[in-house]
């Protein structure tokens, strides 16, 4: 059995090419997935078994079949918010304080024991693939892909920088119009589970425009509150928190970036950082047609923003 297929028209321009190029060429198999298909899965021209050594000719079709693969995790009837699903691509508005994967810390009650229960539920087996992975803290978009056809496209798109991945934050301070962080980020020496900025760190590139700001509101030891929206060209670990601090301009509500500067805020209006994958744009991995997805801000995001209007 297999769990998907794809299939490539031969072209004029391709005719006389071996298999195994348009595979490569054309249908954007990488060398890991082509030896995949080569050993487990199959491939047809016109239907019938072929090698990779075949030549094709125009008019030709060209379908790989994926090996059935499967994850291994136990099903948790956890809340899922689905906002886009295929045969190739899970798109999850992830809730805050749902960790992604299970770790030593966290065997169950993950993200992936919550799709898993969701896969038998609409009759599905895949390996699950996650793409981007969100902090346990941090809510929204999460991209799986359901083979490692769509796993490989959508990295090489985010490598390239073709994917949108939009932010929104509330931070402490008030900033002005817009700007770029364009500062290398790597861990924190004296610290193990923070990063910071450092001259010979990975290159992080943060693109931020403030929404809207709260002047005159105070808690803690700076005045005044900014409601961003956050573009990432790349992905490092807590890149943002760690951007954001840099500024000076930390997130509400993050404990381990905020107390470098003292800002602290009541858990009973913001638990956690304040950060949610609001908005994504990729490009599909079989189709080519552009995805654009939202995730709406969460509850808890929404009472803090009430909260400071309101009430600070």
């Amino acid at each position: 059995m297999v769990t998907r297929n794809i299939s490539y028209t031969v072209t004029k321009e391709d005719e006389g090419k071996y298999v195994k190029e348009i595979l490569r060429s054309r249908m954007d198999f990488s060398v890991k997935l082509l030896t995949k298909v080569k050993y487990h899965g199959d491939i047809l021209l016109n239907g019938k078994h072929v090698t990779v050594r075949q030549r094709v000719v125009e008019g030709d079709v060209l379908t790989a079949e994926y090996p059935e693969e499967e994850s291994y995790f136990q099903p948790e009837n956890i809340s899922l918010d689905v906002v886009y699903e295929d045969s190739d691509l899970l798109l999850i508005n992830k809730q805050p304080g749902l960790i992604v994967h299970p770790t030593y810390n966290f065997p169950t009650g993950t993200l992936a024991n919550a799709i898993t229960y969701h896969m038998e539920q609409q009759g599905e087996v895949y390996k699950l693939r996650f793409v981007n992975r969100l902090d346990m803290n941090t809510s929204g978009l999460v991209i799986v892909a359901k083979n490692s056809h769509a796993q490989d496209v959508i990295s090489r798109q985010m490598q390239d920088n073709t994917t949108v991945k939009n932010y929104i934050a509330i931070v402490h301070g008030i900033m002005e119009g817009k700007g770029t962080v364009n500062e290398p980020i790597d861990k924190d020496p004296n610290h193990k589970a923070r990063r910071h900025v450092t001259e010979d760190g990975y290159p992080s590139v943060t693109h931020w425009e403030v929404l809207k700001t709260f002047e005159g509101k105070k808690y803690g030891q700076i005045e005044g509150f900014s409601l961003l929206r956050i573009k990432l060209d790349t992905g490092r670990t807590h890149q943002i928190r760690v951007h954001m601090s840099y500024l000076g301009h930390p997130i509400v509500g993050d404990e381990l970036y905020g107390q470098l500067f003292g800002y602290d805020v009541p858990p009973e209006w913001m638990s956690r950082q304040a950060l949610h994958a609001a908005h994504l744009e990729l490009d599909h991995p079989v189709t080519g047609e552009r995805i654009k997805v939202d995730a709406k801000l969460p509850e808890d995001m929404e009472y803090c923003l009430k909260y400071i209007e309101e009430q600070l």
